[in-house]
């Protein structure tokens, strides 16, 4: 038949080393496969996000989550990748083609990279919900991340059409050189930034003491930190310098040591000074969240005889410890006056001599 034969001639063209005939072959089969792979993804992709769904294992909803970023273009590269494996073809074309289906696989797996930078975050954030300070370097972590993971894809493709990517690494890595000298302070900022927010030295709300400074942490920032003093204004740091300093925590605290004196005059009774430890001890321990600690004739004076009292109160905070000192104190006092035992104040003896 002339039809069939013309039909014939045609499918045996050749074109790109591989005839017609086998073309339509590569297809079909690439076309069966992503079709059966689609199949195959959406059945596994909806057990497995069933099962996500009633278990708090983790391990399923990263299944879930990576069959689900499984994208289709991807799955017809897979497809054609095994079409050309069925059929042994070996036109010229197909090792270009296999070229795009590497690329394919690369992008592919970057896009995986992505959603599981994605999902980590979203987890993270998830569990440190309120805290503003370790949400941003989260997110500015999965930044860094994501830069990372594509600077390398993009690498790769570059290698497989034949670029040389060791005198471009090599470029970049001068040129990395160069800027971080440039902005080598941002930089020495913007990893104490990492530090700050990974060892959580101090976090929001707490009380600083940085040498000569002191107040509240109000901002914490990629850069500087910032605190609020107890006089108004707000006192800035740039983070690596904060870190280099030496830095009290006083929200940490949990006992706060107090210590204080008392002073009475030379003229008090011996059998006096034997039981004023005990007196003190005895005002000390009659007040809540206080753990005694001494109470001893520490020294004789210019113009007193001096006892030392040291006690911790076991709640940190600084205005039920003034509460606590001032009640001490007012005890002291009316007891002290009941007893007609003198405060010692600074005097002075004048003797004149004929």
């Amino acid at each position: 038949m002339p039809e069939q034969a013309a039909a014939t001639d045609f499918l045996d063209h050749n074109l790109l080393g591989m005839a017609l005939i086998d073309w339509a072959e590569l297809l079909g089969i690439t076309i069966g496969l992503t079709l059966v792979l689609v199949l195959v993804r959406r059945f596994f992709f909806g057990r497995f996000s069933k099962m996500a769904e009633r278990t708090v294992n983790r391990v399923d909803d990263v299944i879930a989550e990576l069959l689900h970023g499984m994208r289709t273009w991807f799955l017809t590269v897979v497809a054609f990748y095994l079409a050309v494996e069925f059929i042994a073809a070996d036109a010229p074309a197909i090792p270009w083609l296999l070229r795009v289906v590497f690329v394919g696989l690369l992008l592919q797996i970057g896009l995986w990279g992505n959603d599981l930078i994605r999902v980590g975050t979203e987890w993270y954030v998830a569990a440190r919900e309120g805290e503003a300070s370790q949400i941003t370097a989260a997110r500015a972590m999965a930044m860094v991340g994501r830069l990372v993971l594509w600077t390398m894809v993009l690498l790769a493709l570059l290698d497989n059409f034949g670029v040389d990517v060791t005198a471009l690494v090599a470029g970049l890595g001068i040129g990395g050189i160069a800027i971080a000298l440039a902005v080598q302070n941002v930089l020495a900022d913007l990893l104490a930034y990492v530090s700050i927010v990974a060892d959580r030295p101090f976090v929001y709300g707490d009380y600083l003491v940085v040498g000569e400074y002191s107040g509240t942490v109000e901002h914490i920032g990629i850069k500087t930190t910032r605190i609020r003093s107890l006089t108004g204004e707000q006192i800035i740091f740039s983070n690596n310098d904060l870190l280099g300093s030496r830095v009290r925590n006083y929200k940490r605290m949990n006992e706060r040591r107090a210590l204080f004196s008392v002073g009475v005059t030379y003229d008090t009774a011996h059998e006096v000074l034997r039981e004023l430890p005990d007196l003190l001890r005895e005002i000390v321990e009659a007040h809540e969240h206080v753990r005694f600690d001494r109470a001893h004739l520490k020294t004789f004076g210019d113009f007193a005889i001096q006892f030392e009292v040291v006690y911790h109160m076991t709640v940190p905070d600084y205005a039920l410890y003034m509460n606590t000192q001032q009640a001490i104190n007012l005890t002291i006092h009316r007891i002290f006056t009941d007893r007609g035992i003198e405060f010692a104040f600074p005097t002075q003896t004048i003797h004149l001599e004929k």
